[in-house]
């Protein structure tokens, strides 16, 4: 190759790289900020932070949750899917998806200080991933608690990422069996497996795969943004 074509393709390429779409991320004043580890689950239950009474926003609205079909928005009052009788589930479009080749939104549970904590529902934060994925981010905002977590874990809302300690959920709004898809803990091992879910959710579990790389709760950097529109359009939640 000569030079000047060599150069003709560096231009290609930088033009490539400002094309792409590059959100502002403003961080939140006062925001916390740390070191955290990463988990991954979907388990279909209705979120925690889609029951009125955790939310501590101004405006007091919840997460959606959304009714069998996963589109469907839920009252706030209905009880979850993963309960006998429940009839409230996670929303299908409530799973990551790529911005451009470094960012990723989606939505994620998290505790800041180990166990259940809500202090932070509906506020999002920008990951820095370590490691492998050193260069992309995910920015996420905080649907649910977990009474497992650990200090700054962010368990990455991914389909086909395990159902956990609750299967009821995606058994009864999927068929799933009682495992879920995959491995309780852990879900599917293959992009190839990402076609056993329903297709509203493959994309999402394929996601672990491309953007992701395949690679498996990778350690993370934090700061808390302001949540972009975006994932508000989604989740109806603005800390």
């Amino acid at each position: 190759m000569t030079s000047m074509a060599a150069f003709y393709v560096l231009l290609a390429i930088f033009a490539a790289i400002k094309a792409e779409p590059s959100p502002e991320i403003i961080p939140y004043p006062g925001g916390i900020n740390g070191t955290g580890i990463t988990t991954r689950y979907w388990d279909c239950c209705k979120p925690a932070c889609s029951w009125t009474d955790n939310i501590q926003t101004p405006s007091g609205i919840p997460i959606t949750s959304c009714e069998v079909d996963g589109k469907t928005p839920a009252k706030p009052t209905e009880f979850s899917g993963c309960g006998t009788g429940g009839t409230a589930y996670s929303c299908t479009n409530q799973a990551p998806f790529v911005v451009n080749s470094t960012l990723s939104y989606g939505f994620a549970a998290a505790s800041f200080t180990g166990g259940l904590d809500f202090s932070l529902c509906c506020s999002c934060m920008l990951l820095s991933f370590q490691g492998d994925l050193q260069g992309k981010q995910f920015l996420v905002q905080i649907t649910n608690a977990g009474d497992t977590l650990q200090d700054n874990q962010f368990d990455l809302g991914i389909p086909g990422g395990g159902v956990g300690i609750f299967p009821l959920g995606c058994m009864t709004q999927w068929g799933a069996s009682e495992e879920g898809w995959g491995d309780p803990y852990g879900g599917v091992h293959t992009i190839e497996e990402c076609d056993e879910l329903p297709a509203d959710l493959q994309s999402g579990c394929r996601w672990r795969f491309e953007f992701m790389e395949g690679v498996s709760n990778p350690d993370v950097t934090f700061y808390q943004v302001k949540c972009p529109k975006e994932l508000v359009d989604i989740s109806g939640c603005e800390l």
